[in-house]
């Protein structure tokens, strides 16, 4: 039986969830009865660029490029990412109180408008999308400040996400959106930046926000989304057999990324009780008129997506 090697990069941090992906993936596609080995190297930036670029040192800004050009097979992205790239309507994803829940992100990220912006990143790039994973989910606000009203946004400093639809969804509740990288949250409230900043819940720990947090401001006011990517060519090179088996094998691992995102988060909603880290929820009414300002989102950028894309996501 010949073997099949798959190079797998791990771009993000933190690496856990996204090894834990990775490895879901080489579990199910080699339980599958194949013709052939798949062997899913899994390797950090600093392992690929050891292995496979004489040690010069790459970054996770490097990686689409080399899966463009076929340095590298697979990996997971931020949908962000990707959408700045190649598919701008997959930024409906990051558009707020989009899902009502996991339920629902399931039913929209599996079914034909998830698959349909997985497909539209192979139109402009030489990257195919396979599956969406959280390494995340809903997203909330570690931070050195509770805030218990929608009223108590207005003026704070908070840390965004860099993509447009994240900073109009604190512009309009008043806050001030600082854009930066996730990793950057801990030195931005130690050097008062900002007081905190929009996170996730399975990242809390490994990336040691709980370090500045005395309250994890739970809004989930958008979802944080990744989507496991294959390059394209090396997609075509494989039999339509393997194709179906890989598609298959993304499926059931990001499904299974999910779940185990979910389980993450209520495990450090736990961890920070204990500690002492007070969990802080917006009031019913509160959460309404959150969701209520943030239509302004949708006005704004009515006419960025395709016709008619967010309300199939909505109904």
């Amino acid at each position: 039986m010949n073997t099949l090697k798959i190079r797998w990069v791990i771009a993000h941090e933190p690496l856990s969830l996204f090894l834990r992906a990775a490895a879901s993936f080489a579990k199910a596609i080699n339980s599958k009865s194949l013709k052939q080995k798949i062997e899913v190297e899994i390797m950090t930036l600093s392992e690929y660029s050891e292995r496979y670029n004489e040690g010069n040192l790459i970054t996770k800004h490097d990686l689409l490029d080399l899966m463009n050009t076929g340095k590298i097979e697979m990996s997971q992205m931020y949908t962000t990412w990707l959408a700045e790239k190649y598919n701008s309507d997959m930024h409906v994803l990051d558009m707020p109180f989009l899902f009502r829940d996991h339920a629902h992100a399931e039913q929209i990220l599996e079914g034909p408008i998830g698959q349909q912006l997985l497909a539209g990143l192979s139109e402009k790039s030489n990257v195919r999308g396979l599956a969406f994973t959280y390494s995340g989910g809903f997203r909330m606000i570690p931070a050195n400040k509770a805030i218990r009203t929608l009223e108590d946004f207005k003026g704070l400093r908070i840390r965004s996400n860099k993509n447009p639809f994240a900073i109009e969804t604190f512009i309009s509740i008043g806050a001030i959106p600082v854009p930066c990288e996730l990793e950057e949250i801990n030195e931005g409230v130690a050097d008062g930046i900002f007081i905190g900043g929009e996170s996730a819940w399975p990242r809390v720990y490994p990336l040691e926000q709980n370090k500045f947090s005395i309250a994890m401001n739970d809004t989930k006011h958008s979802l944080f989304l990744t989507s496991m990517i294959i390059q394209k060519d090396f997609w075509k090179s494989l039999a339509p057999e393997l194709q179906e088996l890989m598609k298959i094998s993304a499926i059931e691992a990001a499904r299974e990324e999910r779940s185990e995102s979910i389980q993450d988060g209520e495990l450090a909603k736990i961890k920070a009780k204990q500690e002492g880290i007070e969990i802080v929820e917006l009031s019913s009414n509160d959460m309404a008129n959150f969701a209520e300002a943030t239509k302004s989102v949708y006005i704004k950028f009515e006419n960025y997506f395709s016709p008619g894309l967010i309300n199939k996501i909505k109904q």
